[in-house]
């Protein structure tokens, strides 16, 4: 491995993940599959008023959204996200045509259930991404 890889996986592994779900069982899940894939849990939050509490805090260095929780838009997540910098990955079971909330930006949208190691990719490419607009 060439040591810019080795040092690229080594801040992916380190990368703490927020897990923003209302779905118990898939909240566990998630978290039991990225802690394999080497990620850290920062925590997981079942409501957006609690999800808002933990992105203001900074806990995480990217963020998993489920677009909607329990009938609410976590597009306010999203933006306090994008406030901070911090990026995210939106999940969800709508179709983008059904999501009529535009506030995810440009964020990669995974339709739900979705495959494990398509999610890791995507969390590991708007790290990459975002760890390159930090050097520039």
């Amino acid at each position: 491995m060439k040591p810019l890889e080795q040092d690229a996986s080594e801040f992916h592994r380190k990368a703490r993940v927020l897990i923003v779900e209302d779905e118990a069982l898939i909240a566990y899940t998630l978290e039991e599959l990225l802690v394999e894939f080497g990620f850290e849990i920062a925590g997981v939050a079942g409501r957006l008023e609690v999800a808002l509490d933990m992105i203001a805090m900074a806990v995480c260095d990217v963020a998993i959204l489920d677009a909607n929780l329990a009938g609410v838009s976590s597009a306010p997540a999203a933006a306090a996200l994008t406030k901070l910098g911090t990026p995210f990955v939106v999940v969800s079971g709508y179709s983008a045509a059904q999501q009529q909330d535009l506030a995810f930006g440009d964020a990669p949208r995974l339709q739900k259930p979705c495959d494990i190691e398509r999610l890791v990719e995507s969390l590991r490419a708007v790290l990459t991404h975002h760890r390159a607009s930090l050097l520039q």
